[in-house]
């Protein structure tokens, strides 16, 4: 492992030297070099991985002894125990895991007899649940049971004069429960030998804490709590964001950025640092963002001070990392960001080991060393209290209350009126040299990640640059991906996606009211077709226009890159669209009383496919007279006759959009429906 970390060090150091150059003969053995050490680390990795289930055989006995030893029925439920992480991560994970189904069992679950009066089933349930999901590993421990005492944390919080009663009158549910996190604080009445004995939850946020992980906590009173860890997959190699401050370099770990945001003072534009009580804050998508500077937190002198000494902002333009620890989301104010970096972790010095802002030191490509910041210790350092904040709680609410809202990236090609496409469908923003655009067969390419890239424009007028850096929007699916080329990337947006007039302009679907200014909204299976003519079935572009404003539709697809591409054409077809990404989901919805009038169903999907799906929904009652379509890359003979077979009303091309269309009116125009 030593060995291969040193290696990667000196990849990054050796491909540090040839950035610079242009057509060096050193570029394609480096790229090899890369590439073989790559999946030498890749490999290595792999032998290191072991199951989380490892981790958890020793509790199903350790419930079946605190069942028989509190007299209570528990049930504990595990999810997701093949799931992989890095040993020494496990061995890590393992105490403060142990010791949090514990306090479930004790703490959370009532005894039966509680239990049958609030109405609930005798025996309890622990759900343990672990999933990767970028890069690191989600894992979940709920509970049924009785839910955190707010009235009894609030009694125990003035108890030990952590804060005073008006301080906790302007607090937040979750802020005040998060009072369990803090040191040496318990709401046990007495120690005993099952639970915490004596020892509180901060000993398990520490632990989790130190392999550069987060805790959050959600309980409603009566219902049961979820605790949900995030963790970093392996803690020897690790992806982070390169940052500069001060003219000094440090590193911030990918597992917490959300994203990056280049801000000004300037009151005219959209994204401003603003003085709100003597702290800024970033108006970001319609909410206050607290910031902190990095500057500040480490004590450093900047070029900005001098500005600031005009004026109570700093800098007239602001880099800021918007980062989430936990449940609290702020932004880290930077001078400069660079790259990111694979880089190996090396511990803290001794010297600087009461420092809680920083995580570790790597060595960077060009031999430098650089200390990597931890956002746990940072968010601490604001005196915000990290386990549930009260902006959380008001986002999740307005959350809840705006699920039909859309992240749309906006933009301008061919003229000044802004175009939108949706953000999930895009894979990438990027900004290429116009010097290495190239022309084969009519078409712009330009090389990107080892392979050629088509580049295409939204309309004749759209201006590509003379010199200089040109932005593109990059999209991709499976192993085809296409570049468009725009003038400006304006701003990425939050709002409902309502297209009100379809479009006769190829490549558009639409226009719909964003921010208040109507906007073209962007057709990308338009582009998608004119870069790769086999993409789709049919080379025309339609506007469907007709109006199908009472039928509903399921879509059930595995794959999101779909799911975005078709929801917007069905509903500018007026048709009342919702999805789910796989087939249970979908059967969940009809155990609920969801009905719709037709579903469409993808066939390869894992764990259940289409054929099985559509079985499983034509033998019961529930679902049994609505019609099936069903949508597939595979259209053989043996393929109709066994949709035909299951029971599907027809059977479509995945990629023929028109022949999709036709068959959802006249299969509805049949009669078929929601009864």
């Amino acid at each position: 492992m030593t060995m291969v970390s040193e290696l990667v060090l000196t990849r990054n150091q050796l491909l540090q030297m040839v950035r610079g150059m242009d057509d060096n003969e050193f570029t394609v053995p480096l790229q090899r070099l890369s590439h073989v050490t790559t999946e030498l680390q890749e490999g290595l990795m792999k032998t290191r991985m072991q199951p989380i289930g490892n981790a958890w055989s020793k509790l199903p006995r350790i419930i079946r002894d605190l069942s028989h030893d509190l007299g209570k029925k528990i049930d504990l439920v595990m999810h997701g125990a093949e799931t992989e992480l890095d040993r020494q991560v496990l061995e890590m994970i393992k105490d403060p895991l142990t010791h949090m189904v514990r306090n479930s069992a004790d703490h959370g679950l009532e005894t039966p007899d509680e239990r049958l009066k609030a109405g609930k089933k005798e025996t309890g349930r622990v759900v343990l649940d672990a999933y990767h999901e970028g890069g690191h590993i989600i894992i979940t421990i709920s509970d049924d049971g009785r839910g955190l005492n707010s009235d009894k944390i609030k009694k125990k919080v003035i108890e030990n004069g952590l804060a005073t009663e008006s301080e906790l009158e302007g607090m937040s549910t979750q802020q005040i429960q998060s009072f369990i996190m803090r040191p040496g604080f318990s709401t046990a009445e007495k120690v005993t030998n099952v639970s915490g004995r004596g020892v509180g939850m901060d000993v398990v946020r520490s632990n989790i804490e130190k392999i550069g992980g987060t805790i959050e906590l959600k309980s409603e009173e009566g219902k049961g709590s979820v605790f949900t860890i995030k963790i970093p997959l392996t803690l020897a190699i690790v992806s982070a964001l390169i940052v500069e401050c001060a003219g000094e370099r440090f590193a911030v770990p990918q597992i917490s950025v959300v994203e990056l945001v280049r801000a000004s003072t300037d009151k005219r534009s959209d994204n401003t640092i603003e003085m709100i009580n003597e702290a800024p804050v970033l108006r970001l998508r319609d909410r206050l963002l607290p910031l902190v500077h990095l500057n500040d937190i480490l004590r450093l002198e900047t070029a900005a001070d001098e500005v600031a000494e005009q004026s109570d902002v700093k800098g007239e333009e602001e880099f800021i990392i918007v980062t989430q620890v936990g449940a609290y989301t702020f932004g880290i104010v930077v001078d400069r960001v660079f790259d990111t970096e694979e880089i190996v972790v090396k511990p803290v010095a001794p010297i600087l080991r009461h420092l809680a802002i920083f995580s570790g030191n790597t060595i960077l490509g060009d031999g430098s060393v650089i200390m990597i910041l931890d956002p746990n210790g940072i968010a601490s350092q604001t005196g915000e209290n990290v386990i549930g904040d009260h902006t959380h709680e008001e986002e999740a609410t307005r959350n809840a209350a705006e699920t039909d809202k859309v992240a749309m990236l906006i933009c301008r090609a061919g003229g000044e009126e802004p175009k939108a496409v949706p953000l999930s469908l895009v894979a990438r923003l990027e900004e290429i040299e116009v010097d290495t655009i190239e022309h084969t067969n009519g078409q712009m390419v330009v090389q990107y990640r080892g392979k050629i890239m088509p580049l295409v424009t939204m309309s004749e007028d759209s201006k590509i640059v003379e010199t200089g850096r040109q932005p593109i929007l990059v999209f991709s699916d499976n192993e085809r991906t296409m570049g468009l080329v725009v003038e400006e990337i304006v701003d990425i947006v939050e709002d409902t996606l309502n297209v009100e007039m379809a479009s006769n302009v190829e490549g558009m679907i639409g226009s719909a009211v964003i921010r208040g200014k109507a906007t073209d909204i962007i057709d990308v299976g338009y582009y998608l077709q004119k870069c790769f003519g086999d993409w789709f079935g049919s080379s025309e572009s339609t506007a469907y226009g007709s109006s199908h404003s009472s039928q509903r539709i399921l879509l059930v697809d595995d794959s999101p890159f779909f799911r975005n591409m078709l929801v917007p054409l069905l509903s500018v077809a007026g048709y009342d669209v919702s999805t789910a990404e796989n087939p249970m989901e979908a059967l969940a919805m009809r155990d609920a009383g969801r009905e719709f009038d037709i579903i469409v169903s993808d066939i390869e999907m894992p764990e259940m496919d289409g054929f099985q799906f559509a079985e499983e929904v034509l033998n019961d009652d529930r679902w049994a007279d609505t019609p099936i379509i069903a949508l597939s890359s595979h259209t053989t003979p043996q393929d109709f006759d066994r949709g035909r077979q299951v029971g599907f009303s027809d059977y479509v091309a995945k990629f023929d959009r028109d022949a999709l269309m036709n068959t959802l009116s006249q299969t509805l125009r049949a009669g078929g429906g929601a009864r």
